[in-house]
């Protein structure tokens, strides 16, 4: 009798407990904001708690430090995940590791374990061992992010191999040896950025789906070698210095004689030799449709370059194609000026150019703009002018949307 007025005054507190009485979704997500050990010691609370923490989403953090009494040791985390049935049927995974363990080659394939479930996976901050591909195996995998971390071209290799589903790929700052194959018959966008690549290789080796090549902050590796992608559209932002980046389509660099008939979107920088070296990487895309050009400042644009363009030789994507140009930066002084009045008068069959200003430029008036562009000698009797305030942040923005292939 006293066991069960104690059960029921229990209950009645429960009752009387307005977090308790929140829904499982809702707990669920509180816990899973808590340290690991916090998350796992709010089964103690009552039997209401009791079952939540083995099925919310699961926060473990892991770590060797004694100092840290919320962390978890590595060797408790098979243990976790094995009893947490949250993982049956995970979908998405992210996996930080600020310092990796020694025992890192043993800690990933616990990590792994769902694998066969995953839509989305985001891994940073951690040492790929070679003796991990064996376990890895990604059947469903839509989207792979692989930041700040060291992983060897075999591996990476290996890991794509093992992806049969994948569309969207994100590299990001890692560590490579030997060149970074890709070879997937899903793959419809790769993202690249970071200074480590400097002296590694991109070889897409057979990408029939592939549309986009995106690189973020333009300063990816310094050579890309495309030999199958035949669907190719998007490609860039290329860093202002485009001469130091190598781009090769097949076993040739790509030139007028070897060019990229299927891009259709282009971004570059505008490098110091400023509208020259823009007209030189046009000819080698004469079905280019979009182009984005983001100005360099204002002192490297002052000086001296005239545009060497031959209306005997014209470049094809000008004459045909081109119909929407996007200048970033955009303040309106002279060289700039000069750099879209180009445009306006040479390309046929322009349709709008997109001027992303920042400063007073926006404030112009537009009559005067029309006359320092001159509209009324425009090789396209249809261009449009649009000017949009700047935003300078442009490359957290695209990497925002690294995955997004509606974008």
């Amino acid at each position: 009798m006293e066991k069960e007025t104690a059960t029921a005054a229990a209950e009645s507190h429960v009752t009387s407990d307005l977090i308790s009485g929140l829904p499982d979704d809702i707990l669920g997500t509180i816990i899973s904001l808590l340290p690991t050990k916090d998350g796992g010691r709010t089964q103690a609370l009552s039997r209401r708690w009791r079952h939540l923490w083995r099925s919310a989403p699961l926060n473990l953090t892991v770590g060797l430090s004694i100092f840290l009494p919320s962390f978890i040791p590595p060797s408790a985390v098979s243990k976790i995940i094995t009893e947490h049935p949250a993982l049956a049927n995970l979908q998405e995974l992210s996996i930080r590791c600020f310092k990796p363990p020694p025992s890192s080659h043993l800690l990933l394939p616990s990590l792994l374990r769902s694998a066969s479930t995953l839509l989305f996976v985001t891994i940073s901050h951690i040492n790929f061992p070679d003796q991990i591909a064996p376990c890895m195996r990604f059947p469903l995998l839509k989207q792979l992010s692989l930041l700040s971390l060291s992983i060897s071209g075999g591996v990476f290799h290996d890991l794509l191999s093992r992806c049969h589903a994948l569309e969207s790929l994100f590299v990001s700052e890692v560590r490579a040896e030997g060149c970074l194959r890709v070879s997937s018959a899903t793959l419809r966008s790769i993202g690249l950025e970071g200074n480590h690549f400097r002296k590694t290789e991109l070889v897409i080796e057979d990408a029939p789906r592939l549309k986009r090549l995106l690189l973020p902050r333009g300063n990816g590796c310094r050579t890309i070698r495309i030999m199958r992608a035949p669907k190719l559209e998007i490609l860039g932002p290329f860093s202002r210095d485009f001469s130091k980046i190598q781009v090769f389509k097949g076993l040739s660099p790509v030139s007028m004689t070897n060019s990229m008939c299927t891009v259709k979107v282009l971004a570059v920088g505008s490098c110091s030799s400023q509208l020259n070296a823009v007209l030189s990487v046009l000819r080698f895309f004469p079905c280019l449709e979009k182009l984005y050009v983001t100005l360099c400042s204002r002192y490297e644009m002052d000086k001296k370059c005239e545009p060497q363009y031959d209306p005997l030789h014209p470049i094809e994507c000008l004459q045909t194609h081109l119909k929407e140009v996007v200048l970033r930066d955009y303040s309106g002084h002279e060289k700039q000026v000069d750099f879209a009045r180009f445009f306006v008068l040479n390309a046929k069959v322009l349709n709008k150019i997109e001027f992303q200003a920042y400063g007073d430029y926006s404030n112009e008036p537009v009559a005067y703009q029309h006359r320092l562009l001159q509209v009324e000698n425009s090789a396209s009797q249809d261009v449009q002018f649009e000017i949009r305030s700047n935003c300078r942040w442009h490359d957290c923005h695209l990497k925002e949307h690294i995955h997004n292939l509606s974008v």
